[in-house]
């Protein structure tokens, strides 16, 4: 009789490569990307080499770009059944995980690598801390502190911005945040005008009916995506990785005097460690254990990490699932 662990492999829903077996599938995919393009596409405490680019990166842009080649073509054989014009639709591609995991960076990289293939160049990067309420909403409704929770995003404005580029509208707005001043940017935004592929980044992205503890919305924005991708890495890890960041801000963005944290820059580096170490243990490692981490196995694809922020394993689901139904 089978034990139980070997029951569980039987029965994962993912297949698992290692670095080296995920590397392979690059195949014959060229390096598109310089050093100096990398340079412009770090984040700023991470600092992803051109080997991680070749081992990880590469074979997803392979993988997505057969994705999209498919899915472009059922939309045409769609279109020519109906007898309708052809109607441009972005693919639409989730990316979710931690703070400080270094989800801008995997979209960026991404979305350089992804706009190189020649089916789809036009490539558009959303982060959702635009659909973020504003600060004085939620100061009014006291939950300032849980900035980042699902509750403190405008998810109505986020789920018909997504559904409206499924529906292959023209142009649409997209709200800004500012990192510096922690709040939405509110005389300016974010122009989508009929991309080939949208690349959605966000804490929450990947919630579903199940996360919610009141009323339940009708749609998510999980729904929409036709891909969805998880980046993960150990607590311990990540929560280091949150420190290191606070003390590089420490030393840059908060020094602007019309910095949100600006009163932060006069920390000593152990008030900074401990300050920074307060917010992960109240926060950003609540949110991650009661909100984030649970909708890891809703994704198509995972990309774990080392502690030196470099990925040693790849999981991808065996069986392509969407919205709803990504559960198991």
């Amino acid at each position: 009789m089978a034990d139980s662990s070997e029951i569980s492999e039987s029965y994962s829903s993912y297949i698992d490569f290692s670095r080296g077996e995920w590397g392979k599938l690059r195949a014959t995919t060229p390096m598109m990307l310089s050093e100096e393009d990398l340079t412009r596409l770090r984040g700023i405490n991470e600092d992803i080499s051109l080997d991680e680019v070749a081992d990880i990166y590469l074979p997803l842009s392979r993988l997505l770009n057969f994705h999209v080649a498919a899915t472009q073509g059922l939309f045409q054989v769609m279109n020519k059944f109906l007898e309708k014009p052809l109607t441009k639709v972005p693919y639409v591609i989730g990316i979710a995980g931690s703070v400080a995991v270094g989800k801008s960076t995997t979209a960026r990289v991404l979305q350089a690598l992804l706009a190189l293939w020649p089916n789809h160049p036009r490539v558009d990067r959303i982060t959702t801390d635009g659909f973020l309420y504003p600060n004085y909403i939620l100061e009014q409704r006291g939950i300032m502190h849980r900035k980042g929770f699902p509750e403190s995003y405008d998810l109505p404005r986020l789920v018909r911005f997504v559904a409206d580029l499924k529906a292959g509208h023209d142009r649409i707005k997209a709200p800004l945040y500012s990192h510096l001043k922690h709040d939405i940017v509110f005389d300016d935004d974010q122009r989508v005008e009929q991309p080939d592929i949208v690349i959605i980044e966000g804490l929450n992205v990947l919630q579903s009916g199940t996360d919610y503890r009141e009323k339940i919305p009708r749609v998510f924005v999980s729904d929409f995506f036709d891909f969805s991708i998880y980046v993960d890495a150990s607590e311990k890890d990540l929560e280091q990785w949150y420190v290191e960041r606070f003390l590089k801000f420490c030393k840059t963005t908060f020094l602007e005097k019309d910095s949100y944290f600006h009163r932060y820059a006069k920390l000593s580096v152990p008030e900074a460690v401990e300050v920074a170490k307060d917010i992960w243990k109240n926060i950003n490692g609540v949110n991650l254990k009661e909100n984030i981490k649970p909708t890891r196995e809703r994704a198509h694809l995972i990309i774990e990490k080392n502690r030196d922020h470099t990925t040693h394993r790849v999981r991808m689901r065996k069986i392509h699932l969407t919205g709803k139904t990504s559960t198991m």
